[in-house]
C-alpha cells in the first residue's frame, strides 16, 4: 500500500515538472492575446494595500530635492538655459521619480516574489507562462512609473511651475522610461541572491543617473568628453525630453532621442526576459 502510494506522488510530480518545463520553453509570446495584464491585476490588487507607504516611499526624494534645489539653492542661483533654477530641475525630477519608482518594483518587490513569496512558482503552475510573468512584471514597474512621474507633474503647479499643454505627450515617454527601469530592475533580480546584491544597482547605476543625467545642471555646458559620455547615460534623453515637452520648448531635435530610448528599452526588456526565463528553469 505505502509502495503504491510513493509511486503515485512519484509520477504525479514528475507529471507537474514536465507541464512546468513545457510552459517555460513554450515559444510564443503570449497564451491568449494579452495574457501578461493577469500579472498586472495580481500585482495591483496587493499594492492597493499598501499604496499609501508605497507613494511616500517613490516621491520623497524627487520632492525633497524640489524644496531644498528649488526653494534654497535656486534663490541664490541665476537662470539656467533661461529658466529659474527651480523651473529648470522639476521636469527632471519628474523624469527622476519614473526611474526610482519602477526600478525598486522590479528589484525589491519581484526579487519577493521571486524568492520569499514563491508567487512566480505559484503563477507557473498555471495556464500562464514565463513570458507573460515578465511581460506583466515590466508592464506593472513601468505603470508605478507613470503614476510616480504624473503625480509629480500633477504637484507642480504647488511649487509655482506650471507646465505646458505638450505636457501631455510626455505620458507615453515617462511610461517607455518606466519600461527600460523596470526591465534593468529585473535583469538585477534574475542575478541577485540577496537582497544585499541591489545595494550595487542603486549605489553604482539609481544614483549617478540620478546626479549626472542633466538634471541639476545642462549637460551641454560641460566639456565635450564629459558631455558625450553623460548623453549616453539612459536617464538622460528623458530628461531633456521631460524638459521640452514640459514647456513646449522644441529648440533641439527629439526623434533621435526617442529612437534611442525606443531601442535600449528594446534591449533591456529581451536582456530581463532571457536572464529571468534561465533563472526560473535553474
Amino acid at each position: 500500500m505505502n509502495t503504491r502510494v510513493k509511486r503515485e506522488r512519484s509520477q504525479r510530480s514528475v507529471t507537474i515538472s514536465t507541464q512546468t518545463t513545457t510552459r517555460f520553453r513554450r515559444p510564443h509570446v503570449f497564451m491568449n492575446g494579452f495574457s501578461f495584464w493577469a500579472i498586472w491585476l495580481r500585482n495591483g490588487r496587493v499594492w492597493k494595500k499598501n499604496i499609501l507607504a508605497t507613494l511616500i516611499g517613490n516621491l520623497g526624494q524627487p520632492l525633497l530635492f524640489l524644496l531644498a534645489m528649488g526653494y534654497g539653492l535656486g534663490r541664490d542661483m541665476a537662470a539656467v538655459e533661461g529658466l529659474p533654477y527651480l523651473q529648470f530641475i522639476a521636469p527632471g525630477l519628474v523624469a527622476s521619480a519614473v526611474m526610482y519608482s519602477a526600478a525598486l518594483e522590479t528589484t525589491y518587490g519581484s526579487y519577493t516574489r521571486l524568492t520569499v513569496q514563491k508567487t512566480y512558482e505559484a503563477i507557473l503552475m498555471t495556464p500562464l507562462g514565463v513570458v507573460d510573468l515578465i511581460l506583466g512584471e515590466i508592464v506593472w514597474g513601468a505603470s508605478k512609473g507613470l503614476l510616480a512621474g504624473l503625480i509629480m507633474l500633477l504637484a507642480l503647479p504647488l511649487f509655482g511651475v506650471v507646465p505646458s499643454p505638450w505636457a501631455v505627450a510626455l505620458l507615453p515617454v515617462l511610461f517607455l522610461s518606466g519600461m527600460f527601469f523596470s526591465a534593468c530592475g529585473l535583469i538585477m533580480t534574475a542575478l541577485a541572491k540577496n537582497y544585499d546584491f541591489f545595494n550595487y544597482f542603486t549605489s553604482l547605476v539609481i544614483t549617478p543617473l540620478f546626479l549626472f543625467s542633466g538634471i541639476f545642471f545642462p549637460v551641454q555646458t560641460m566639456a565635450p568628453p564629459v558631455r558625450g559620455v553623460l548623453e549616453l547615460l539612459p536617464l538622460t534623453p528623458i530628461v531633456s525630453l521631460s524638459r521640452i515637452l514640459c514647456y513646449g520648448r522644441f529648440g533641439e531635435p527629439i526623434l533621435l532621442k526617442i529612437l534611442g530610448s525606443l531601442l535600449a528599452t528594446g534591449c533591456a526588456v529581451l536582456l530581463a526576459g532571457y536572464l529571468l526565463r534561465r533563472r526560473l528553469i535553474q
